[in-house]
């Protein structure tokens, strides 16, 4: 039973607003099961805010009701808690259990304070505009599965030296949430950084064939300096939250203490320098699985050998594999990994992960997806700044429930079609959706990346639907700004002028 007001009051809350809304809303678009999964979706959002139960258990909310209220049949419910996105989680984490049984973490976390310092907040800096780097040229979430055992080596280390103190587990969860928003961030740096971006690319020549095309170039003069503010602004905020002067000055301070632990490391031994190589070989296959065209160069991805059908959960789960079967040196330590030092895999972060996809299937099934995209239409009297800020704030929201493919997939045709009934330029309303879709930043299930960081249970709910909300506001006013200001340029948008390439080749 819950043991706090808001736990108590979100237990009944879910549950009774969505008998409420079967009950009291009628049939959304003529449709009695939009309203159920209106219902539903309601209250696992209820029950994860407030933390009613388990993540986990709320998570198998679909499991449970959608079969019974005629949602989707329970055989297809189940299969979506596993797939892909899974099982890169799996063998991501598999790795990163790998460096702390044989302490490879202790001496890559000895090495990153060794060059960029000890200041928290340098070391904040650091992980989070390299991981936003990274994520503009591999998937999001691959980002987040390379570099979060990287800062959660940095923390281990900072709590075996300093102790589980207050200062060590707020830095501990900044660095986390950095790495794992820093990675949804950076993604919208490029074309191929993010699906949403390419979805729109692909939108636009499908709706607006005579329209310039979006270059891989002029998203980049787009979408790199809006990442550069967005990283930076996140980094102040997440600093100023989690970051104490008392931390600077009590890490600063122990510094020596890392010094001479990383001088009595020695030398690397044989068990280390193999998970090092397969965790290299796994970062290398994520980046260079897909192919890179810019302008007229193209550089193939290596999956084009397999048809395509190679994917990073693949990768993760493979080479995981092979940790398994190299023996280690010590004999008596069997292999590199045995499968007892799984147990300290976070199982329930997976149901994490399949709640949010059962969540964003039923969504998709009901059509209440494009119930919530149509609201987006009360938008078309506003004035650009305010049209631009409600539709970038809409599909923020929206993405926190949805899987940003979804949102955009769903919205962008009717966005496309509205632009053009009040007579105006399509890019004004499909690029802030785009890039709002990429942002939500409050909920483990809103992004893959966000999923992964919970699953180190290094930071807390509150903690992250806190911070997270912060960011999607700062998400908000910067997309909105840029829209505004470099946007107009880089796309050639005149608010005065309809273009003539905005007449709808195929009606969405």
């Amino acid at each position: 039973m819950p043991d706090n007001l808001k736990e108590r009051i979100s237990l009944w809350a879910g549950p009774g607003l969505a008998i409420a809304i079967i009950l009291l809303a009628g049939d959304i678009n003529g449709n009695p099961v939009t309203t159920r999964m209106a219902a539903v979706a309601l209250w696992m959002a209820i029950w994860w805010i407030g933390e009613a139960a388990p993540l986990a258990i709320t998570a198998l909310l679909p499991m449970a009701l959608f079969p019974i209220l005629g949602i989707m049949p329970g055989t297809k419910v189940a299969t979506l808690y596993f797939n892909d996105i899974i099982f890169l989680f799996i063998g991501g984490f598999m790795m990163a259990l790998a460096m702390e049984r044989w302490q490879l973490h202790k001496r890559i976390a000895l090495f990153i304070i060794h060059r960029v310092g000890l200041s928290p907040k340098r070391l904040l800096f650091g992980f989070m505009f390299a991981c936003g780097f990274l994520s503009m040229w591999m998937s999001n979430t691959a980002t987040a599965m390379m570099m979060i055992p990287i800062a959660l080596a940095v923390v281990w280390e900072l709590e075996e030296e300093e102790g589980k103190t207050e200062v060590i587990q707020k830095f501990g969860a900044a660095l986390i949430l950095g790495v794992a928003y820093a990675a949804s961030i950076g993604g919208l740096g490029t074309i191929i950084g993010t699906p949403p971006t390419l979805s729109f690319v692909k939108k636009m020549s499908q709706f607006f064939p005579a329209a310039p095309p979006i270059t891989f170039l002029n998203w980049m003069l787009f979408g790199i300096p809006l990442v550069i503010a967005m990283l930076f602004f996140s980094w102040l905020i997440i600093a100023k939250q989690y970051c104490s002067d008392a931390a600077e000055k009590k890490l600063c301070a122990d510094a020596g203490i890392f010094e001479k632990q990383r001088a009595a490391l020695g030398p690397m031994r044989f068990e280390e320098k193999t998970i090092l190589t397969v965790f290299s070989m796994a970062a290398l296959l994520w980046m260079s699985r897909k192919g890179i065209t810019i302008g007229d160069f193209s550089l193939p991805g290596w999956n084009g050998l397999f048809n395509g059908n190679v994917d990073d959960g693949t990768i993760a789960v493979t080479l995981a594999m092979l940790l398994f079967l190299i023996p280690a040196k010590d004999k008596t330590k069997g292999c590199v990994m045995n499968w007892e030092d799984t147990a300290k895999l976070p199982w329930g972060i997976a149901l994490l992960f399949g709640g949010g996809f059962a969540l964003a299937q039923g969504m998709q099934d009901s059509m209440l997806d494009i119930f919530l995209g149509e609201q987006f239409k009360v938008l078309s009297g506003l004035p650009p700044v305010l049209l631009i800020a409600g539709v970038c704030a809409g599909m923020t929201a929206l993405s926190e429930v949805a899987t940003n493919i979804a949102a955009v997939e769903m919205t962008l045709p009717i966005f496309a079609a509205t632009a053009v009934a009040i007579k105006l330029n399509p890019l004004y309303l499909m690029v802030p959706a785009t890039v709002g879709a990429s942002f939500g930043f409050m909920l483990p299930v809103a992004t893959a990346a966000n999923a992964i960081a919970f699953g180190t249970q290094k930071i807390t709910m509150n903690q992250m639907v806190r911070t997270g909300f912060l960011l999607d506001v700062l998400g908000v006013i910067l997309a909105t700004f840029f829209m505004l200001t470099l946007g107009m340029w880089v796309f050639g948008i005149d608010p005065a002028v309809m273009p003539e390439w905005a007449v709808l080749n195929n009606a969405p």
